[in-house]
């Protein structure tokens, strides 16, 4: 591959999913470790592609490749979650989780390859059913992993089922094989091997989430303290599930709910995959003896009419 993907964004298809590569193109870091490579997911709900999702979470500030990656199986319109009740649904859910952790060893090799990237241990994150991903591959273990972040993941389809099943007014239709498939990748029966592998965990939920509620996503972090994880931080925002607009299926500029998120994310990222450059002196304010206008003085934010409010604190 020539030079030109140094500095612009690849798109591809890997273990038969497509991607989205973004370059590491931060001005002011370099990578500190062997991680060159963030594989990411995105959900059933928006933003549903591997486009929107690089869209809506760029991470831009990170400094190694942040490659997008499509969930097997994605409908071409869209699953959201109000499907969940439904057996076709769940096991669309189910074969997408799964096939996507289980084809990460091979998603990475290919993405060495056409990258031209070494060896070494990738960083992970994912919303939602593409967040459920990412902590199925960590508790599996096939790859070495650096760092994982999981925003809003469905902990346990089951009870997300649940909360689905008070809106609509209705009960799941799922078949004894959905229900086996949804008690499989209930998140909390796997917190011991996702524990086991010590890899630093950032969960993030939303007060406003209807469809994994922020206490949920607590509960998995308590789960997992109590099962050894010794690095797991959890933070949440005032937000809903969707980290973009309907119908999530193409690149749109990100959305506020997004941007609160990109920027944590990115932030935590940094502190463990990068070298910050220091940054460099302003330059003198006098020329020829005359003094220039004084800079003003920096601006007092209020958190609560800022446009991008900051989230509750990161607890560990």
């Amino acid at each position: 591959m020539s030079g030109d993907h140094l500095n612009r964004p690849v798109h591809g298809t890997v273990a038969g999913a497509a991607y989205v590569a973004l370059p590491p193109t931060a001005v002011d870091a370099t990578a500190s470790g062997p991680t060159r490579l963030m594989l990411a997911w995105p959900g059933f709900d928006p933003p549903r592609t591997a486009a929107a999702l690089a869209a809506a979470i760029p991470m831009t500030g990170v400094p190694v490749w942040r490659v997008y990656l499509d969930l097997p199986g994605r409908s071409p319109g869209g699953l959201g979650s109000g499907a969940i009740l439904e057996t076709e649904a769940i096991e669309a859910y189910g074969r997408a989780v799964e096939q996507a952790a289980a084809g990460l060893p091979a998603a990475v090799a290919g993405l060495r390859r056409d990258l031209a990237l070494p060896d070494g241990p990738v960083a992970l994150a994912g919303f939602s059913a593409g967040a459920a991903t990412a902590l199925l591959a960590v508790a599996r273990g096939e790859v070495a992993v650096s760092a994982a972040a999981a925003v809003a993941p469905v902990v346990a389809p089951a009870r997300a089922a649940r909360a689905v099943e008070r809106r609509a007014g209705r009960d799941r239709a799922w078949s004894e094989a959905a229900q086996e498939l949804a008690d499989r990748l209930d998140l909390g029966a796997l917190a011991g091997d996702i524990a086991a592998r010590d890899v630093p965990l950032l969960l993030v939920g939303g007060a406003r989430d209807r469809v994994v509620p922020a206490g949920e996503v607590t509960a998995f972090r308590d789960v997992l303290q109590r099962r050894g994880a010794g690095a797991v931080e959890h933070a949440a925002f005032r937000m809903g599930h969707a980290l973009a607009a309907e119908p999530g299926t193409e690149p749109r500029p990100p959305i506020t709910d997004a941007v609160r998120v990109d920027g944590l994310l990115t932030d935590w990222f940094r502190e463990r995959l990068a070298d910050v450059r220091p940054e460099e002196p302003q330059a003198e304010q006098w020329e020829s003896g005359q003094e220039q206008d004084a800079a003003p003085a920096a601006a007092q934010v209020d958190t609560d009419t800022a446009p991008y409010p900051a989230p509750a604190p990161v607890t560990r």
